[in-house]
């Protein structure tokens, strides 16, 4: 048996970069959320190597004395409170502090970066400023900086790095004053004479480098947002030509319905005998013409409901409470002649409940689901609808099952694009449009409503509704 999931994000705008001039941009509130997140995470990784190293220190100090390192201080233990405090400080804020003009997503990853720019010089003046790799660590703030900020910022951030390094190393040249230097690396292996032109070469050396990480990673920055607008301004030229497209097909339909409603009534007159008596051959061909003008109808109204469907996605205004039960009952009263007429019995074994939606849609979404259902059954057959309540998370599934032709594997993952039918559904539906399960597709989009589907070619097909933020009714409601 084949299963498909099928979710579909609610139109809108795709593009979350910050209003303004291109140069000026910003990432939105809502990236630089979730790169917050992930800044949390990637520092508990490195308190994680903070407190293994401790405890390393713990267990092995020879072999670490062997390697040259001499852990004398305790400036890991205190950089590890203190970044452990920071993270629980920055999810508070972010979690359970309301949005504010101090409490922003801008401002805390500011926080973050002045907080880890001092725990790196720290780092860096115990562990060597010359001696060892850690300035490049620097490196990556000022990275970062220019993709978050924008370029004063990013500059402004690049100045506070060359400032702090060059603290850190007049401080562990003692140029001013004299202060005990790296105490991490061991006397054997680093060279502790260092002059005054060696720290110049250095401070010139590393900060010319960060200012020119600066420039290149800011120019790149600059190029990729250029290029994010225009994709964000192609977008919407594509979106409004979507509309005008739909407008004009709306239109188009609306013009071709009145004609053949005409056509279709002077073949009822014809057909009828109000117009003579019609030899038995003609009268043959009369309903052949009807049948095709009433598919044709079909095609129509689809079509009208399918971009009435999309212009309505545009607008949630119209969400409200919708009774699942009851709207379940108006599409069966409706389709309850055409199932009688192949001899098709429905079951229902329901929990009813209450979803958050737009009441027509949810109604149009149900009817064309057991209206397929319906259609591609065998005759005598049955088809069952069952809804499930999870209570736990708020949701409700239900399910509607048929037993009929199926859906073969390699078509599933199609069955909701617009005009799609396979060739066995159009041999067993030749009135079929193409277009039902499309409007399926928009009102689920609308409604944030999450469809499975599964399938096994000539035994039948299930699909399962799954509705969000339910509730149950209460006694009132119910009655």
């Amino acid at each position: 048996m084949a299963t498909a999931d099928f979710s579909w994000s609610k139109p809108g705008q795709q593009f979350t970069l910050a209003e303004g001039k291109t140069s000026g941009q910003k990432l939105s509130d809502e990236i630089l959320v979730d790169n917050i997140r992930w800044f949390i995470v990637f520092r508990w990784a490195v308190i994680g190597s903070l407190v293994f190293f401790q405890i390393f220190t713990l267990i092995a100090p020879d072999t670490l004395n062997q390697l040259g390192i001499r852990n004398q201080q305790d400036w890991p233990l205190i950089l590890t409170v203190i970044l452990s405090a920071a993270n629980f400080a920055y999810i508070y804020a972010l979690d359970f502090c309301p949005p504010s003009k101090y409490n922003s997503p801008s401002i805390n990853i500011w926080v973050q970066i002045i907080v880890d720019l001092l725990c790196l010089s720290v780092v860096v003046h115990y562990v060597g400023s010359t001696a060892t790799p850690a300035p490049f660590f620097y490196i990556l703030h000022v990275a970062l900086a220019c993709i978050f900020f924008s370029t004063l910022e990013s500059f402004f951030v690049a100045i506070v790095v060359s400032t702090m390094y060059t603290i850190v190393l007049l401080i562990e040249s003692g140029m001013f004053f004299q202060v005990p230097h790296s105490i991490l690396i061991d006397p054997h292996y680093s060279n502790e004479s260092l002059n005054q032109g060696r720290v110049l070469v250095w401070m010139v050396a590393l900060d010319t480098l960060f200012l020119i990480v600066w420039y290149v990673v800011s120019r790149l920055t600059l190029v990729v947002r250029k290029h994010e607008q225009h994709l964000r301004e192609a977008y919407e030229q594509i979106n409004q030509a979507q509309i005008a497209k739909d407008q004009y097909a709306m239109l188009m339909t609306h013009q071709l319905k009145a004609p053949l409603d005409a056509i279709r009534s002077k073949i009822n007159l014809v057909k009828g005998g109000y117009c003579g008596r019609v030899p038995r051959s003609i009268e043959d061909v009369l309903v052949r013409i009807d049948k095709r003008g009433q598919g044709m109808s079909s095609l129509i109204l689809d079509v009208l409901r399918l971009e009435r469907l999309k212009t309505a996605g545009r607008n949630t205004d119209k969400m409200e409470d919708v009774d699942i039960s009851t709207t379940l009952h108006k599409c069966i009263d409706k389709l309850e002649p055409v199932a009688n007429a192949r001899n098709i019995k429905m079951t229902l074994s329901m929990q009813n409940f209450i979803a958050f939606g737009i009441p027509d849609q949810i109604e149009i979404l149900l009817e064309n689901i057991l209206s397929n259902a319906i259609n591609y059954s065998y005759d005598n057959a049955t088809v069952d609808i069952a809804s499930v309540i999870d209570a736990k998370n708020d949701t409700a599934t239900m399910t509607i099952t048929d037993h009929g032709i199926g859906i073969e594997e390699k078509d599933l993952p199609n069955i909701f694009d617009e005009y799609f039918y396979s060739p066995r559904a159009v041999m067993h539906n030749q009135s079929s449009s193409g277009i039902g399960l499309s409007l399926v597709k928009i009102a689920a989009a609308n409604n944030n409503i999450q469809l499975k589907v599964s399938s096994e070619s000539g035994l039948g097909t299930s699909f399962s509704i799954i509705f969000p933020n339910i509730r149950i009714p209460t006694d009132n409601e119910q009655n």
